[in-house]
């Protein structure tokens, strides 16, 4: 298995594996403008590649520090191409995040998923991970405005 990060410039090549997890980023220009910012925050992206150019699962990342969590690393994105599941690319990539954390100094990884993501959930819990807390959202809409100060 070759894991292989991908700088900036070769971000496209992540596109079509991330895609799958993302499809309201559907074309490669989508992507690009999407992650380009990610990139100046610190979002790193490592790949899997088979026998040719194209990756076959991927991986999103970032170093962070706060006051919950200290100095982790946290996983944004995770997957693999539907036609190459079950050849532990995955495993891989969590392995290759891992030993990138340990040489960084980075004591905790982290992630989230989404609650139906049951074949994921096996595979982070067979890699060591547990499930630490609940993950809360709330949408905003344009509507919301400060509250009247008297």
């Amino acid at each position: 298995m070759n894991i292989r990060e991908l700088d900036r410039a070769e971000a496209r090549i992540a596109h079509p594996v991330l895609r799958e997890l993302r499809p309201w980023l559907d074309s490669p220009e989508d992507f690009l403008a999407a992650v380009s910012p990610q990139f100046d925050q610190g979002y790193r992206l490592a790949c899997v590649f088979d026998t040719g150019p194209e990756a076959r699962a991927a991986v999103g990342f970032r170093v962070g520090d706060t006051l919950a969590w200290g100095r982790h690393l946290y996983v944004d994105d995770l997957c693999t191409l539907p036609e190459a599941r079950g050849n532990g690319y995955a495993t891989g990539l969590l392995g290759w995040v891992e030993r990138e954390a340990v040489r960084l100094g980075v004591r905790q990884l982290h992630l989230d998923s989404g609650t139906q993501r049951h074949t994921a959930h096996r595979l982070y819990t067979g890699n060591g991970f547990t499930i630490s807390s609940l993950h809360f959202t709330k949408t905003l809409d344009e509507a919301v405005t400060e509250p009247e100060r008297n």
